[in-house]
């Protein structure tokens, strides 16, 4: 179960939350994230919702991204799991398993939620893109992967007051992965060292 959920985690990586003009629609601003974002730090809170609307797998951390493929999503609470990509492999550490998962970065990302954050601009070539009313709050914008075997059916984007401040995934499983943004700093210099991954020693190392 914690796996399937560094799986989401890398679905989800890495999203960058960019003031914009207020009056423009939810794809024109996503886009426009894209265009003007280039890093981005922020923190994040996370639950996870099964079909059965059993209580909610919560944990929290923080994130960063350097655009294009580059990326970092850490959990802090409750157990530290970490996901890292430097635009050519990712990695997935596990430290309680003592598990490092590693994979290519385009087999990782390809046509999931992760490609919509940390990937180029070119989105209408992986997802479908509308724009989806108000809710909370916020507008959204549902992109629908066009890849069949994607693992997710959407990802809905929702933006407040310019920012996008939310993004929920809904999984072919009948789960929904409700992340929301905090503290976000928009183009900061990120050390090298940020995108950079050494499995630890005696680390059980999957996939390299």
């Amino acid at each position: 179960m914690r796996m399937n959920i560094v799986q989401k985690i890398l679905s989800a990586t890495c999203f960058a939350l960019l003031p914009l003009l207020a009056h423009a629609g939810a794809v024109d601003q996503l886009h426009d994230f894209l265009k003007n974002t280039r890093t981005l730090k922020a923190e994040f809170s996370q639950a996870v919702i099964s079909r059965n609307g059993r209580k909610p797998q919560q944990s929290s951390g923080t994130i960063a991204i350097s655009r294009p493929g580059k990326l970092r999503w850490e959990i802090v609470k409750p157990f530290p799991q970490l996901v890292v990509g430097d635009g050519e492999k990712i990695w997935i550490h596990d430290p309680e398993l003592q598990q490092v998962t590693v994979r290519k970065a385009g087999q990782a990302i390809g046509s999931s939620p992760a490609a919509l954050l940390s990937g180029n601009n070119d989105l209408e070539k992986n997802f479908t893109l509308k724009d989806a009313g108000e809710a909370e709050g916020m507008a959204w914008v549902d992109a629908t992967p066009k890849a069949g075997d994607s693992g997710f059916e959407k990802v809905r984007l929702g933006f407040s007051g310019g920012d996008l401040r939310a993004m929920e995934l809904f999984d072919s499983f009948g789960q929904t992965t409700q992340i929301r943004f905090s503290k976000i700093e928009r183009n900061p210099a990120l050390p090298a060292a940020t995108f950079k991954f050494t499995p630890p020693a005696g680390a059980d190392v999957v996939g390299e």
